[in-house]
């Protein structure tokens, strides 16, 4: 199956069904409407002379016209490279000058900006304007109807994603049409995915979530979407009631924001008949407090389903199963449709309750790192398995628990300390809202402990309070030496914060006296 093979069936099937509703113009797609838009885009590329094969940049604010725009690159045999739009403009450069693009698609508050960087670029890019609602402003019009699809196969390239890059330059990840399919298909099955469910994608597009599992996942199974603009914490529930959606995705930073809101009484979910048909909410991309994951159960009383997935796994890997499953709080669950396993670091699988790496196999796993055989190599063995980097055990039930990840592991004393154990500690705190934990450098210890915190609104706390909580709940070693106090923490595009980048981040805060707080 392909992305092309599967909108042409649903267009065959049920051509007449709404696949996307477009929430601030009121438009709906249906799957017929799809077809015809991918047939339309293709023309105009094809006279634009860029054929099936080449990779396509986009620079867009989530519309219905940029699924519509990322659906039919892949469809018609393009690669599809999404950029990210809250990324550096250094960092934008390096990707649109690594991934061969020669077209852009800008939405018109990037425009300018892309067409900065097209000019930084040393070959030709052309930059097409495109409103997230109305679609692109093509410079010539071409002919779309009966015009033939190149041919696509499962194994040809569908998807270029660029990694957020914690260290160094960021890596593309290359996906096929299998490995796309894959993913949505492991979402479907996990969530028991039908025609008759909604999702609402909040997610930006130039992440995978969104891409795979809010996209590509109602894709397969004949469902819909609603794609807003953007999250809103005043209009999350509205749109959910009002498009009567059955479940959505989201990220632990989301659920955060939502509480806080629930928290002030300002929407009445919990019992509420106007929400009777959401299934589940799911959360993803990273680790999940189960303090957040008991409090949104209980402030909304809808069941929140805990996931994992990766760039490089097309998505999602792992999931909690769906109610009447209890959900076991702290774990993103257990594998579906791939094989997941914990690894020593002497290359020996490990036992229940073993920390080690997890490593991936599946058809979901990406083909390799474009343009860096390197990397590919040090990821994907001769055995297909992708080593993910994230460090975890598996219980006696078969559900996984993370721990955190190799590179950001701190090794205070000769002894290996998971931050997030510190950042699970720190969020218990009732004043506490985000916490991120991270390793300096020691002459002692070699390593030493330090956090960074957020409060929730209108709350407040003393260092020498937060230090004394952590005291009393994980002892004196494992307690961070410093806690710095901010406003925001930096994360990549999935909202997972960026330990590596914590302490750069703190210098620039310093530099600007933005920091509230410092050394107890």
């Amino acid at each position: 199956m392909t992305i092309q093979s599967l909108i042409n069936k649903l267009a065959a099937d049920c051509g007449d069904r709404t696949f996307l509703i477009a929430p601030e113009s009121g438009e709906q797609l249906s799957f017929s409407q799809l077809r015809e838009r991918v047939a339309q885009v293709s023309a105009q590329l094809d006279a634009m002379g860029c054929g099936a094969g080449e990779h396509v940049a986009m620079l867009m604010d989530n519309g219905q016209w940029t699924a519509t725009l990322l659906l039919a690159l892949m469809a018609s045999g393009r690669i599809a490279v999404p950029l990210n739009a809250i990324a550096g403009d250094s960092q934008l450069e390096y990707v649109l000058e690594h991934c061969d693009a020669n077209t852009l698609f800008a939405s018109p508050q990037h425009l300018e900006r892309a067409r900065a960087l097209g000019n930084g670029v040393e070959r030709p890019v052309s930059v097409v304007p495109t409103c997230p609602d109305r679609g692109p402003q093509w410079s010539t019009k071409a002919e779309a109807k009966n015009a033939p699809l190149s041919a696509v196969e499962p194994d040809d390239a569908a998807l270029l994603m660029y990694t957020s890059g914690t260290t160094g330059k960021p890596k593309g990840v290359l996906l096929t049409h299998r490995n796309v399919i894959a993913g949505g298909l492991n979402t479907v099955e996990a969530h028991a995915l039908s025609k008759e469910d909604r999702g609402l994608c909040v997610l930006p597009l130039y992440h995978i979530n969104a891409e795979i599992v809010t996209l590509i996942a109602p894709l397969i199974s004949g469902g819909s979407v609603v794609m807003p603009h953007r999250f809103s914490t005043s209009t999350f529930w509205e749109l959910v009631r009002e498009h009567r959606c059955t479940w959505f995705s989201v990220v632990p930073t989301i659920i955060a924001y939502l509480l806080e809101r629930g928290d002030s009484r300002e929407t009445n979910v919990k019992g509420n008949p106007d929400y009777a048909q959401v299934r589940f909410g799911r959360s993803a991309s990273s680790a999940l407090p189960a303090s957040s994951h008991k409090a949104f159960e209980q402030e909304f009383g809808i069941p929140l389903i805990e996931t994992m997935g990766l760039t490089e796994t097309a998505a999602q890997i792992l999931s909690n199963p769906l109610p009447p499953f209890q959900a076991r709080y702290g774990s993103p669950g257990i594998a579906y449709r791939n094989e997941v396993r914990v690894m020593t670091e002497h290359g020996q699988q490990a036992a229940r309750g073993e920390i080690g790496e997890l490593l991936v196999r599946g058809d979901n796993i990406m083909r390799e790192y474009y343009k860096n055989p390197q990397a590919t190599a040090e990821s994907l063995d001769s055995d297909g398995w992708l080593h993910t980097g994230d460090l975890g055990y598996q219980d006696d039930e078969g559900f996984f628990f993370i721990t955190g990840r190799l590179k950001e592991l701190i090794i205070k004393g000769g002894e290996n300390i998971a931050p997030r154990e510190i950042d699970d500690t720190l969020l218990q705190h009732p004043a506490v809202l985000e916490a991120a934990a991270y390793a300096i450098e020691d002459e002692k210890y070699g390593q030493e402990i330090m956090a960074c915190v957020v409060f929730k609104s209108g709350q407040h706390a003393s260092v020498e309070e937060l230090i004394g909580f952590c005291h009393q709940e994980l002892g004196k070693f494992k307690s961070p030496k410093s806690i710095h106090i901010v406003q925001w923490l930096p994360r990549g595009p999935s909202g997972k914060v960026q330990r590596l980048k914590i302490a750069n981040m703190l210098e620039e805060l310093m530099e600007e006296q933005h920091v509230v707080a410092d050394r107890a």
